[in-house]
Protein backbone atom coordinates (compact mmCIF):
# COMPACT_ATOMS: atom_id res chain seq x y z
CA UNK A 1 0.00 0.00 0.00
CA UNK A 2 1.22 3.54 -0.89
CA UNK A 3 2.67 5.65 2.13
CA UNK A 4 1.67 9.13 -0.29
CA UNK A 5 -1.27 9.21 -1.95
CA UNK A 6 -1.74 12.33 -4.51
CA UNK A 7 -4.49 12.75 -5.88
CA UNK A 8 -4.17 15.91 -8.17
CA UNK A 9 -1.42 16.53 -11.36
CA UNK A 10 2.17 17.44 -9.68
CA UNK A 11 5.10 18.22 -11.69
CA UNK A 12 7.04 14.39 -12.37
CA UNK A 13 10.23 15.19 -11.06
CA UNK A 14 8.97 15.83 -7.98
CA UNK A 15 6.33 12.90 -7.57
CA UNK A 16 9.79 10.71 -9.09
CA UNK A 17 12.13 12.21 -5.82
CA UNK A 18 9.26 11.19 -3.73
CA UNK A 19 9.02 7.71 -5.16
CA UNK A 20 12.71 7.05 -4.56
CA UNK A 21 12.08 6.91 -1.12
CA UNK A 22 8.56 6.55 -0.10
CA UNK A 23 5.82 4.35 -1.96
CA UNK A 24 3.82 6.51 -4.10
CA UNK A 25 0.48 6.13 -5.55
CA UNK A 26 0.42 9.40 -8.14
CA UNK A 27 -3.26 9.28 -9.31
CA UNK A 28 -4.61 12.14 -10.86
CA UNK A 29 -7.70 10.59 -11.52
CA UNK A 30 -8.13 10.41 -7.90
CA UNK A 31 -9.68 13.69 -7.45
CA UNK A 32 -12.46 12.89 -9.44
CA UNK A 33 -12.87 9.05 -7.76
CA UNK A 34 -14.08 9.79 -3.98
CA UNK A 35 -14.41 6.00 -3.73
CA UNK A 36 -11.14 4.79 -4.87
CA UNK A 37 -9.44 7.89 -2.89
CA UNK A 38 -11.07 6.62 0.45
CA UNK A 39 -9.44 3.50 -0.46
CA UNK A 40 -6.38 4.59 -1.74
CA UNK A 41 -5.16 6.64 1.91
CA UNK A 42 -6.53 3.93 4.18
CA UNK A 43 -2.87 2.96 4.90
CA UNK A 44 -1.28 6.45 4.04
CA UNK A 45 0.68 8.34 5.88
CA UNK A 46 0.94 11.08 3.47
CA UNK A 47 -1.75 13.14 1.16
CA UNK A 48 -1.19 15.36 -1.68
CA UNK A 49 -3.54 17.55 -3.03
CA UNK A 50 -4.63 20.76 -4.97
CA UNK A 51 -7.48 23.02 -4.35
CA UNK A 52 -10.46 19.68 -5.63
CA UNK A 53 -9.54 17.19 -3.53
CA UNK A 54 -11.84 17.74 -0.11
CA UNK A 55 -9.80 16.80 2.95
CA UNK A 56 -12.90 16.66 5.83
CA UNK A 57 -14.62 14.48 8.02
CA UNK A 58 -15.37 11.52 5.68
CA UNK A 59 -11.93 10.90 3.68
CA UNK A 60 -9.90 11.58 7.14
CA UNK A 61 -12.06 8.89 8.80
CA UNK A 62 -10.73 6.33 5.80
CA UNK A 63 -6.86 7.12 6.72
CA UNK A 64 -6.30 6.62 10.15
CA UNK A 65 -2.63 7.12 9.67
CA UNK A 66 -2.62 9.97 8.01
CA UNK A 67 -0.28 12.45 9.30
CA UNK A 68 0.38 14.98 6.80
CA UNK A 69 -1.33 16.63 4.01
CA UNK A 70 0.64 18.78 1.29
CA UNK A 71 -1.61 21.63 -0.37
CA UNK A 72 -0.05 21.91 -3.79
CA UNK A 73 -1.24 25.89 -3.77
CA UNK A 74 -2.27 28.27 -1.03
CA UNK A 75 -6.20 28.11 -0.15
CA UNK A 76 -6.84 26.12 2.33
CA UNK A 77 -10.38 26.45 2.21
CA UNK A 78 -10.85 22.48 0.65
CA UNK A 79 -9.02 21.08 3.89
CA UNK A 80 -10.60 20.62 7.72
CA UNK A 81 -8.02 22.52 9.30
CA UNK A 82 -9.99 21.56 12.61
CA UNK A 83 -10.46 18.28 11.82
CA UNK A 84 -6.55 17.72 10.57
CA UNK A 85 -5.65 19.49 14.32
CA UNK A 86 -7.40 16.73 16.36
CA UNK A 87 -6.08 13.82 14.24
CA UNK A 88 -2.34 15.75 14.72
CA UNK A 89 -2.20 15.68 10.64
CA UNK A 90 0.19 18.67 9.75
CA UNK A 91 -1.29 20.82 6.57
CA UNK A 92 1.72 22.16 4.75
CA UNK A 93 0.26 24.55 2.16
CA UNK A 94 3.18 25.87 -0.73
CA UNK A 95 3.49 29.45 0.44
CA UNK A 96 5.54 31.60 -2.11
CA UNK A 97 5.72 29.70 -4.69
CA UNK A 98 3.25 30.82 -6.61
CA UNK A 99 2.77 34.30 -6.06
CA UNK A 100 4.40 35.44 -9.26
CA UNK A 101 2.31 33.00 -11.09
CA UNK A 102 -1.09 34.91 -9.20
CA UNK A 103 0.47 38.81 -9.48
CA UNK A 104 1.22 38.61 -13.17
CA UNK A 105 -2.13 36.84 -14.16
CA UNK A 106 -3.31 40.02 -12.23
CA UNK A 107 -1.09 42.57 -14.46
CA UNK A 108 -2.03 41.06 -17.48
CA UNK A 109 -5.84 40.53 -17.50
CA UNK A 110 -6.06 43.74 -15.60
CA UNK A 111 -4.40 45.14 -19.01
CA UNK A 112 -6.40 43.42 -21.19
CA UNK A 113 -9.51 45.21 -19.83
CA UNK A 114 -8.05 48.34 -19.87
CA UNK A 115 -6.84 48.77 -22.81
CA UNK A 116 -10.26 46.60 -24.26
CA UNK A 117 -7.99 46.10 -27.91
CA UNK A 118 -7.40 42.34 -27.64
CA UNK A 119 -10.93 40.79 -28.39
CA UNK A 120 -11.67 42.47 -32.31
CA UNK A 121 -9.64 39.68 -34.01
CA UNK A 122 -12.36 38.34 -35.31
CA UNK A 123 -13.51 42.21 -36.49
CA UNK A 124 -10.55 42.87 -38.00
CA UNK A 125 -10.02 39.46 -40.24
CA UNK A 126 -13.49 40.64 -41.64
CA UNK A 127 -12.37 43.78 -42.97
CA UNK A 128 -13.38 45.87 -40.35
CA UNK A 129 -11.50 48.66 -38.85
CA UNK A 130 -12.66 49.37 -35.21
CA UNK A 131 -10.07 52.11 -34.10
CA UNK A 132 -12.47 53.89 -32.11
CA UNK A 133 -13.89 51.09 -30.58
CA UNK A 134 -10.56 49.78 -29.48
CA UNK A 135 -9.05 52.91 -27.96
CA UNK A 136 -8.80 51.91 -24.25
CA UNK A 137 -6.67 52.61 -21.09
CA UNK A 138 -3.21 52.51 -19.95
CA UNK A 139 -2.19 51.24 -16.45
CA UNK A 140 -0.07 53.89 -15.73
CA UNK A 141 -2.11 56.54 -13.91
CA UNK A 142 -4.46 53.85 -12.49
CA UNK A 143 -5.16 53.05 -9.36
CA UNK A 144 -4.91 49.47 -7.87
CA UNK A 145 -7.46 48.43 -4.94
CA UNK A 146 -6.18 45.38 -3.49
CA UNK A 147 -8.35 43.38 -0.73
CA UNK A 148 -6.04 41.20 1.33
CA UNK A 149 -2.85 42.32 1.32
CA UNK A 150 -0.24 39.11 1.78
CA UNK A 151 2.26 37.61 -0.36
CA UNK A 152 0.83 38.19 -3.34
CA UNK A 153 -1.22 41.05 -3.04
CA UNK A 154 2.12 42.71 -2.63
CA UNK A 155 3.67 41.45 -5.42
CA UNK A 156 1.00 42.26 -7.70
CA UNK A 157 1.66 46.13 -6.07
CA UNK A 158 5.16 45.74 -6.66
CA UNK A 159 4.49 44.53 -10.82
CA UNK A 160 1.79 47.62 -10.63
CA UNK A 161 3.97 50.06 -9.12
CA UNK A 162 6.66 49.23 -11.60
CA UNK A 163 4.13 50.16 -14.25
CA UNK A 164 3.45 53.51 -12.68
CA UNK A 165 0.14 52.08 -11.06
CA UNK A 166 -0.52 53.25 -7.64
CA UNK A 167 -1.64 50.86 -5.09
CA UNK A 168 -4.67 51.25 -1.86
CA UNK A 169 -5.10 48.36 -0.40
CA UNK A 170 -6.82 47.04 2.80
CA UNK A 171 -6.06 44.16 5.10
CA UNK A 172 -7.82 44.41 8.48
CA UNK A 173 -5.72 41.13 9.77
CA UNK A 174 -2.76 43.32 9.18
CA UNK A 175 -2.00 45.90 12.02
CA UNK A 176 -1.22 49.28 11.09
CA UNK A 177 2.61 49.43 12.14
CA UNK A 178 3.34 46.22 9.80
CA UNK A 179 6.45 46.90 7.89
CA UNK A 180 4.40 45.42 4.85
CA UNK A 181 2.59 48.44 4.71
CA UNK A 182 5.24 50.93 3.34
CA UNK A 183 4.78 49.38 0.13
CA UNK A 184 1.27 50.22 -0.39
CA UNK A 185 -1.16 53.22 0.89
CA UNK A 186 -3.59 51.61 3.79
CA UNK A 187 -6.68 52.08 3.78
CA UNK A 188 -8.94 52.47 7.00
CA UNK A 189 -11.48 50.72 5.45
CA UNK A 190 -13.12 47.98 2.50
CA UNK A 191 -15.33 51.30 1.36
CA UNK A 192 -12.33 53.20 0.58
CA UNK A 193 -10.68 50.66 -1.48
CA UNK A 194 -13.82 49.80 -3.39
CA UNK A 195 -14.97 53.30 -4.19
CA UNK A 196 -11.50 54.71 -5.01
CA UNK A 197 -10.33 51.94 -6.90
CA UNK A 198 -9.94 51.54 -10.90
CA UNK A 199 -8.74 47.79 -10.94
CA UNK A 200 -9.95 46.27 -7.86
CA UNK A 201 -8.24 42.72 -7.07
CA UNK A 202 -9.36 40.19 -4.90
CA UNK A 203 -6.41 37.95 -2.37
CA UNK A 204 -8.72 37.05 0.58
CA UNK A 205 -9.02 33.65 1.74
CA UNK A 206 -12.65 32.17 1.76
CA UNK A 207 -14.14 31.96 5.06
CA UNK A 208 -17.19 33.78 7.09
CA UNK A 209 -16.17 37.03 6.73
CA UNK A 210 -15.33 37.09 2.86
CA UNK A 211 -18.07 35.08 1.17
CA UNK A 212 -20.59 37.31 -0.78
CA UNK A 213 -18.09 39.65 0.37
CA UNK A 214 -18.45 41.50 -3.18
CA UNK A 215 -21.90 41.49 -3.51
CA UNK A 216 -24.55 44.36 -5.55
CA UNK A 217 -23.60 46.75 -2.76
CA UNK A 218 -20.32 46.52 -3.10
CA UNK A 219 -20.15 46.56 -6.19
CA UNK A 220 -22.73 49.72 -6.71
CA UNK A 221 -19.64 51.57 -4.52
CA UNK A 222 -17.44 50.73 -7.52
CA UNK A 223 -16.47 53.09 -10.59
CA UNK A 224 -18.60 52.44 -13.66
CA UNK A 225 -15.65 52.56 -15.58
CA UNK A 226 -13.37 49.90 -13.11
CA UNK A 227 -12.85 46.32 -13.48
CA UNK A 228 -12.77 43.56 -10.75
CA UNK A 229 -10.17 41.06 -11.11
CA UNK A 230 -10.77 37.80 -8.73
CA UNK A 231 -8.15 35.30 -7.93
CA UNK A 232 -9.70 34.90 -4.71
CA UNK A 233 -12.33 32.14 -4.01
CA UNK A 234 -15.32 31.69 -5.83
CA UNK A 235 -17.45 32.56 -2.83
CA UNK A 236 -16.26 35.75 -2.39
CA UNK A 237 -17.81 37.44 -5.08
CA UNK A 238 -21.51 37.31 -5.91
CA UNK A 239 -21.75 36.37 -9.54
CA UNK A 240 -25.32 36.85 -10.20
CA UNK A 241 -24.92 40.74 -9.32
CA UNK A 242 -21.47 40.98 -11.03
CA UNK A 243 -22.96 39.34 -14.03
CA UNK A 244 -26.00 42.40 -13.47
CA UNK A 245 -23.59 44.83 -13.65
CA UNK A 246 -21.51 43.53 -16.73
CA UNK A 247 -24.31 43.53 -18.36
CA UNK A 248 -25.90 46.77 -17.89
CA UNK A 249 -22.51 49.04 -17.81
CA UNK A 250 -22.81 49.45 -14.09
CA UNK A 251 -19.49 48.12 -14.21
CA UNK A 252 -16.40 48.31 -17.32
CA UNK A 253 -15.29 44.73 -16.63
CA UNK A 254 -13.95 41.54 -15.16
CA UNK A 255 -11.57 38.74 -15.20
CA UNK A 256 -12.74 35.77 -12.95
CA UNK A 257 -10.58 32.68 -12.33
CA UNK A 258 -12.33 31.40 -9.41
CA UNK A 259 -16.02 29.81 -9.40
CA UNK A 260 -18.85 29.19 -6.87
CA UNK A 261 -18.90 25.80 -8.95
CA UNK A 262 -15.92 24.57 -9.86
CA UNK A 263 -15.50 22.94 -12.67
CA UNK A 264 -17.99 25.24 -14.12
CA UNK A 265 -20.61 23.37 -15.66
CA UNK A 266 -21.85 24.56 -19.02
CA UNK A 267 -25.76 25.55 -17.38
CA UNK A 268 -23.57 27.43 -14.47
CA UNK A 269 -20.96 28.85 -17.40
CA UNK A 270 -24.33 29.95 -19.30
CA UNK A 271 -25.32 32.78 -16.85
CA UNK A 272 -22.10 34.83 -18.03
CA UNK A 273 -22.87 34.72 -21.82
CA UNK A 274 -23.91 38.15 -23.01
CA UNK A 275 -21.48 40.14 -20.52
CA UNK A 276 -19.09 42.57 -22.30
CA UNK A 277 -15.86 42.88 -21.54
CA UNK A 278 -15.42 39.52 -19.56
CA UNK A 279 -12.59 36.87 -18.99
CA UNK A 280 -13.44 33.57 -17.17
CA UNK A 281 -10.32 31.22 -16.55
CA UNK A 282 -9.96 27.91 -15.03
CA UNK A 283 -8.65 28.32 -11.50
CA UNK A 284 -5.12 28.34 -13.72
CA UNK A 285 -4.07 31.87 -11.82
CA UNK A 286 -1.40 30.58 -9.99
CA UNK A 287 -0.20 27.61 -12.35
CA UNK A 288 2.50 27.93 -14.95
CA UNK A 289 4.88 25.56 -16.19
CA UNK A 290 7.55 27.42 -13.56
CA UNK A 291 5.23 28.01 -10.28
CA UNK A 292 4.37 24.07 -10.98
CA UNK A 293 7.78 23.16 -10.37
CA UNK A 294 8.25 25.25 -7.47
CA UNK A 295 5.04 24.65 -5.98
CA UNK A 296 5.55 20.58 -6.29
CA UNK A 297 9.03 20.86 -5.12
CA UNK A 298 8.10 22.63 -1.55
CA UNK A 299 5.07 20.86 -1.20
CA UNK A 300 7.47 17.52 -1.73
CA UNK A 301 9.90 18.62 0.41
CA UNK A 302 7.49 19.36 3.65
CA UNK A 303 5.65 16.20 3.45
CA UNK A 304 8.96 14.16 3.20
CA UNK A 305 10.19 16.59 6.05
CA UNK A 306 7.03 15.06 8.18
CA UNK A 307 7.23 12.13 7.39
CA UNK A 308 10.96 11.54 8.10
CA UNK A 309 10.91 13.34 11.36
CA UNK A 310 8.38 10.68 12.29
CA UNK A 311 10.56 7.55 11.62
Amino acid sequence: MADIVISEFMDQPSVDALSADFQVLYDPNLVDDPAGLAAAVMDARGLIVRNRTQVRDGLLASAGGLRVVGRLGVGLDNIDLEACRQRNIAVCPARGANDTAVAEYVITTAMVLLRGAYALSAQVMAGAWPRQAAIGREIAGQLFGLVGYGAIARETARLAQALGASVLAYDPHLPSDDPVWASATRAPALASVLEAADVLSLHVPLTTETTGLVDAQAIARMKHDAILISTARGSVVDEGALISALQSGALAGAALDVFVEEPLGAAAGARFANCPNLILTPHIAGVTAESNVRVSAVTADSVRAVLESDA
